[in-house]
């Protein structure tokens, strides 16, 4: 495993805990905000889940940890990975949400972390800022509401962040899982 982010953290983990009379606006803001070590400490949690997952499955990657953007991330690399992406994203899911449920049984905290395989939510994530591009050429010429295909909250979320970086649009999400999705419509 390669370490790309924080430095040690067992140092500041160390420190956290040793103060048992910590500020009640210091408990507040840990409380509601993870720091950068619990992060981290998450992304080992499930660094360690992930590569126990391929050593059983018998697939090789190379597992990065990081955090980044205030949210703890583990990215496989390696060739042969797509059967653990699955078709859309669906095993990639499924493993992000036990990889999460694994962090949650070992610190009792629920964890934002985001799993990539193979570099696919990035390629994802560059596929759908052209759909929402799109969407809104769509939208501005025609001036009507325009309906996507359902999509998992990970994706939801890539295409809302490029809408609403437009002027002149406007977009939201209907419907229930599995078939949420987005609808961008002009502003009125």
């Amino acid at each position: 495993m390669t370490d790309t982010s924080t430095p040690d953290s067992s140092v500041s983990e160390a420190q956290e805990t040793d103060s048992p009379e910590a500020a009640p606006e210091e408990t507040k803001k840990s409380e509601s905000v993870a720091s950068d070590s619990e992060l981290f400490r998450q992304s080992e949690i499930a660094a360690d889940y992930v590569e126990g997952l391929l050593d059983i499955l018998d697939y090789d990657g190379d597992i990065d940890e990081l955090v980044s953007a205030g949210r703890p991330m583990v990215e496989v690399v390696g060739g042969r990975l797509q059967a653990l992406v699955g078709q859309r994203g669906a095993t990639l899911e499924a493993m992000q949400e036990l990889t999460r449920l694994a962090i949650f049984r070992a610190t009792g905290t629920p964890s934002r972390l985001l799993l990539d395989i193979g570099g696919y939510r990035a390629n994802r994530r560059k596929e759908l800022a052209a759909v929402a591009r799109n969407a809104v050429e769509k939208v501005k010429e025609h001036g009507d509401a325009v309906r996507l295909e359902p999509m998992s909250a990970f994706e939801r979320k890539c295409v809302h962040d490029v809408v609403n970086a437009i002027t002149g649009v406007e977009s939201e999400s209907e419907g229930v899982e599995p078939n949420r999705r987005i609808v961008v419509r002009p502003v009125d």
